[in-house]
């Protein structure tokens, strides 16, 4: 009979350290959820951040290496301004080669860009040239129907035709001018540094796309071309 009421007072007791432990972790999860409840502003965005521009690129290999829409976007941050960017690029690609495949229309005719950003190239020879103005004025038009702006991303050549440089700055130059766009001369930036310090480290292992750090300067003259 003693032992059974022992076995009883163990019980209670335990029973009754289990029913003050229960309380204990329904009073945390209540404090807890009151806090969350009364500071909802626990520095996590519920709404994205509106963009502030959005660009669509359209070119090749020297728009894809390094990711230059990516680095874009980083310049633009630097300068305070929030970007999306949007890429239609593939190896070998002029302009005219994204007007035939037809995704670069349907993109422009959404509405949702506010710079269309082109480059082919180098485009130092008579057909290159007569593609940027041509095909270029494809682009212009398609662009001023929907709100849009075209701008030129001038490039350069590679080293072993570094005599081509000033015929690849000319062509640019005079298609962004006949179709009314913006120009953005990286091309002619390239050059400038290049000929008054003979450094050539804009280039990359191959001598013709970008280094990082060429990709690095593409993407601060582009965003200083577009937003001013």
């Amino acid at each position: 009979m003693v032992k059974s009421m022992n076995y009883v007072m163990v019980f209670k007791r335990r029973a009754g350290s289990f029913f003050f432990f229960m309380m204990l972790i329904g009073l945390f999860i209540s404090c807890s959820t009151n806090e969350i409840m009364e500071d909802p502003d626990d520095g996590i965005d519920i709404e994205p951040v509106e963009a502030d521009y959005s660009l669509l690129f359209v070119g090749n290999s020297l728009t894809y290496t390094n990711n230059l829409p990516l680095l874009v976007k980083q310049a633009a941050e630097d300068r305070g301004y929030n970007i999306e960017t949007r890429s239609l690029a593939y190896p070998n690609y002029a302009i005219v080669d994204h007007w035939a495949d037809g995704q670069v229309q349907t993109l422009i005719k959404s509405k949702k860009y506010d710079f269309v950003i082109i480059q082919q190239g180098p485009s130092s020879q008579q057909e290159g040239h007569r593609m940027l103005i041509d095909s270029g004025a494809d682009y212009a038009a398609l662009c001023k129907e929907n709100g849009a702006e075209l701008a030129y991303y001038m490039v350069w050549p590679p080293v072993s035709v570094f005599h081509r440089f000033d015929r690849v700055i000319a062509n640019y130059t005079d298609a962004a001018r006949k179709n009314n766009a913006i120009l953005c001369p990286v091309g002619r930036v390239w050059k400038d540094y290049i000929d008054q310090t003979m450094d050539y480290s804009y280039y990359g292992f191959d001598d013709f796309h970008p280094s990082l750090k060429g990709s690095q300067v593409a993407a601060d003259v582009i965003i200083s071309s577009l937003i001013r």
